[in-house]
């Protein structure tokens, strides 16, 4: 019995606590009422112990007062996705111990002084995704215990003064605010601050001064050209993510980070970078995730370190994907993520001692039958110095230096004050440090600062990757190129922006030797081959032209062309007139040899028996129009008459072709009207 009697009584609970659930709306817990999507205008009527209010998607236009008398218990309340546009005075300050309240995705525009009052308790309020445009001046002052306030999304142009002694989040993006001030945020401990998407073109030097817990910072989206100064405080010191995505600031420098050694996450994605300062990372020795998609990255050998550090750290590279190379044309469209060092192309090193001597500044370059030419890179130049002495120059007869000892027989030569090695067949290298696999030797040395890759009639493919690679600093390229094989050698300069790693020389003489040089382009153009100037040359010969077609084509008519065309077309006329005329005495011929034929198979007797005596079986001979032949005109008896031996009587003229057709065909059509007892043996 009283097992039952419990049992009943949990029963009456239940159905009590349903029966205070409004309709269209679930109670899953006690004290939690979901309402979504009820498509009401008004509030629901809702138990009075309700502590969690759900009321999204409703279709709520208007709130007042009396909506929440009998709710003092109410600690969450969701009137997100509704039609409001107003938001009352005091309508909230009945609710004493709400701590959530979301308004976020309305339609409100404006923020009285009076509409949060009562809230007291209140730690998260969420205003986002509205069309407020102005918030009164004292709109939060009863809000002494919030800690996250959302007003991203809407219409502001400026901000109250926000004065909140607990506040940790505040989210100003995605607004039209092109100006902070550090008195705008009164928020001491404030731990994130999104500025998004404002418009901003730079921030105050103070305005984080008194930010002093801030770890999270996103200015992303704005207009800033620089990294700004607020950043690089000692107060900076403790951020943990910084967002500088969508930037115009072109270029980074390792100095614009020294502050920021606690930095775990970072996103320098959009920025129009082309490159990054190898020191910008090792600001971070706590970097964990880095971010650096969408830029044009140049994967030349100043890059090169960067995939190094990234497999080296370990740190997570976000979206890459969309983290590529865009220059030079042989790394294009690859991941940076899947580069090797090698594939920068950067120039050789090796270590000497205790120094590292990179190889490079003198570079000589071998072409089949051609000159030996060199290449000496600016800023490249090493002091002598600082070479061991053990690594002395060999020499022919100059006190000039090479760039290092000429190992496998090479000799060091000096041209025009300028020295390199020569290296001997099957060796390469800038010392002749490479023996070449005689099965995949071309001749060429290993490292070529500039070298034409394809050849035509007409043109000349260069490339300039290792020039560029050598000078980075360079504002562009001066390219000089001559005719060796014509009676003009006079130079040809042109200027080649310093961002086109390869260039065509269009216009060229087929089977022609072109001698082209490079140097940097400065504002005053020096002599050739002058101190400091650094020019590296080239030779190529553009091939033969195409052979030239035999058979004119009548179809693409050149210019030489008009006096062919008449006399071809009336040979050919006069070839159509011949063979009509031959087909005329074919077809003459044989008629006369047919009637030749007949006559003389028939005896006297039967000549003389025929009643049909005009009967055509002497078809040349007989007038079309009036049936008599020539030999009635001459007064001979037709039996008498030999048989015309005229293949063509002179009577018919080409221009009579048509005439004579039709004469035949009426004469073989009388012999065919012949009663079938009386027809000729031919037929």
């Amino acid at each position: 019995m009283l097992l039952s009697a419990l049992l009943l009584f949990l029963l009456q609970c239940a159905r009590a606590l349903s029966s205070e659930c409004p309709a269209d709306c679930s109670c899953p817990s006690q004290g939690s009422v979901f309402c979504f999507t009820r498509r009401s205008p008004v509030m629901p009527s809702v138990p009075h112990g309700t502590q969690r209010l759900y009321v999204f998607h409703n279709g709520i236009s208007a709130l007042s007062a009396d909506d929440f008398r009998h709710l003092a218990e109410l600690q969450m309340l969701d009137l997100s996705q509704n039609q409001l546009t107003l938001v009352p005075d005091g309508a909230f300050e009945v609710l004493l111990k709400l701590k959530n309240l979301d308004l976020s995705s309305n339609q409100i525009t404006h923020i009285s002084s009076g509409s949060f009052s009562g809230l007291v308790q209140l730690e998260r309020l969420y205003l986002h995704a509205n069309q407020i445009q102005s918030i009164q001046t004292g709109a939060f002052e009863s809000l002494h215990n919030l800690l996250e306030l959302k007003l991203h999304g809407n219409l502001l142009t400026s901000l109250p003064t926000l004065s909140f002694s607990r506040l940790l989040l505040l989210d100003l993006s995605d607004n039209n605010i092109p100006t902070l001030e550090p008195s705008d945020l009164q928020t001491p401990h404030l731990e994130a601050l999104k500025v998004s998407s404002l418009g901003l073109t730079s921030l105050d030097k103070n305005l984080f001064a008194s930010l002093v817990s801030l770890h999270y910072l996103d200015i992303s989206m704005n207009q800033l050209t620089a990294v700004p100064q607020a950043v690089q405080q000692d107060n900076m010191k403790g951020l943990i993510r910084l967002n500088l995505a969508g930037n115009p600031l072109g270029e980074l420098k390792a100095e614009d980070f020294s502050w920021l050694n606690g930095l775990q996450e970072l996103d320098l994605s959009g920025l129009n970078l082309q490159s990054l300062p190898e020191g910008l990372l090792q600001n971070f020795p706590r970097l964990v995730h880095l971010t650096a998609a969408e830029n044009p990255f140049n994967c030349l050998c100043p890059l090169a370190w960067f995939s190094v550090w990234l497999r080296e750290k370990g740190v997570n590279l976000g979206r890459p994907e969309e983290t590529r190379c865009h220059f030079p044309l042989v790394n294009a469209g690859k991941m940076l993520s899947e580069l090797e060092f090698k594939d920068y192309g950067c120039l050789h090193t090796t270590t000497m001692g205790a120094s590292v001597v990179t190889l490079v500044p003198r570079i000589w370059t071998t072409y089949p039958d051609g000159p030996h030419t060199y290449a000496t890179p600016h800023g490249l130049q090493r002091d002598p110095s600082s070479v061991p002495p053990s690594v002395s120059a060999q020499t022919s007869g100059d006190s000039e230096q090479c760039p290092g000892p000429c190992l496998n027989g090479g000799r060091c030569r000096v041209e025009d004050g300028q020295s390199g090695c020569r290296c001997p067949p099957g060796t390469a290298g800038v010392t002749c440090e490479t023996k070449e696999d005689p099965l995949k030797s071309t001749n060429m040395p290993l490292v070529v600062p500039i070298s034409s890759r394809h050849v035509t009639a007409t043109s000349i493919l260069l490339d300039l990757h290792r020039f560029i690679q050598t000078q980075p600093h360079i504002r562009g390229i001066r390219l000089t190129y001559r005719n060796l094989s014509g009676p003009d050698h006079r130079p040809i300069i042109l200027r080649v922006p310093a961002s086109y790693p390869e260039y065509t020389l269009r216009g060229l003489r087929p089977n022609c030797t072109y001698s082209v040089c490079a140097s940097p382009l400065v504002e005053r153009v020096p002599r050739a081959n002058s101190s400091g100037e650094v020019v590296s040359c080239t030779e190529a010969r553009t091939a033969g032209a195409p052979p030239t077609p035999q058979e004119p084509r009548l179809t693409t008519p050149g210019p030489e062309s008009g006096s062919l065309e008449p006399a071809l077309a009336a040979l050919a006329l006069l070839l159509g007139l011949a063979v009509l005329a031959g087909t005329v005495v074919c077809v003459r011929r044989r008629t006369r040899t047919k009637s030749g034929l007949e006559l003389e198979g028939s005896s006297p007797e039967t000549g003389a028996a025929d009643p049909h005596p005009k009967s055509g079986l002497d078809n040349s001979g007989t007038d079309a129009h009036t049936g008599a032949g020539p030999d009635r005109a001459q007064g001979r008896p037709g039996t008498d008459r030999q048989p015309d031996t005229d293949p063509l009587p002179g009577s018919l003229k080409i221009g009579a072709t048509l005439d004579l057709e039709a004469a035949v065909t009426e004469e073989l059509f009388a012999s065919n009207n012949i009663l079938s007892s009386l027809k000729a043996s031919y037929f």
